[in-house]
């Protein structure tokens, strides 16, 4: 099969593309090669690799950059994404898109299924559930993979995050009033390999097992990370 895989050198693509590639083809695309903004560069890139299907990894996931950036915000994840869904429907190609637990309030108090109704409460998760609709409205030739707190080796992420601050020592203070699912881009590109490879479309929801606050999440990587010693101390989001 032949895919390409937009967003290839993003933290989630890079995986991906070094798990599709083990039995697939993939052509991978990022920022320097199109303008997701554009549907005649979706259009160019689309028509020139030729794929089966299509991955959209590609998304602007600075959560707290859309609240100060909506509009770039809305133009990479709902405006791209129909840009990308466009293309797709003309040529009659499945679309692989990546959304998001944020399109979620929280309030649950336990896990989500697919059929609950997405209610967002900040900027990021209103822009994926966007491109959720448009994608939604063009074609059924989809799959949507909501998923969650990410972390992987590449690109910027929590773990990351969490062993730079303990490198310059401390202290830490981390939330702990925010529970989830951490989720490593290696096994969701895992997952999604077998999603793909056994065809099936409509939305999942695809993350590792557990649950954890950030804070039992920070205190796991510092253990794992040799950082035992280093303080770290629980706080609200309120705070």
């Amino acid at each position: 099969m032949k895919i390409l895989l937009l967003g290839s050198q993003g933290m989630l693509g890079r995986d991906l593309e070094a798990t599709l590639s083990i039995d697939h083809e993939v052509i991978g695309k990022d920022i320097d090669d199109f303008n997701i903004t554009s549907l005649t560069d979706c259009r160019g890139v689309i028509e020139e690799a030729a794929p089966d299907i299509v991955i959209n990894a590609a998304a602007y996931t600075d959560v707290d950059g859309c609240e100060d950036n909506p509009e770039a915000c809305f133009a990479v994840n709902a405006e791209g994404v129909n840009n990308v869904g466009l293309v797709c429907k003309e040529r009659n190609l499945k679309l692989v898109h990546f959304s998001t637990d944020y399109v979620f309030d929280g309030t649950k108090g336990e896990p989500y299924i697919e059929t609950d109704a997405p209610n967002p409460i900040n900027v990021y998760g209103q822009s994926k559930l966007q491109g959720e609709l448009y994608l939604r409205a063009l074609t059924d030739n989809f799959l949507i993979v909501r998923t969650s707190w990410l972390y992987g080796k590449h690109g910027k992420n929590f773990v990351k995050a969490i062993v730079s601050r303990a490198q310059s020592g401390g202290p830490l203070t981390v939330v702990n009033d925010q529970v989830g699912s951490p989720t490593s881009t290696v096994d969701l590109s895992r997952a999604v390999k077998v999603l793909i490879e056994e065809g099936h479309t409509g939305l999942f929801h695809v993350t590792n097992r557990g649950r954890c606050s950030w804070y039992d999440f920070a205190q796991k990587i510092l253990e794992y990370a040799g950082y035992r010693d280093v303080p770290i101390h629980p706080i609200t989001t309120a705070n």
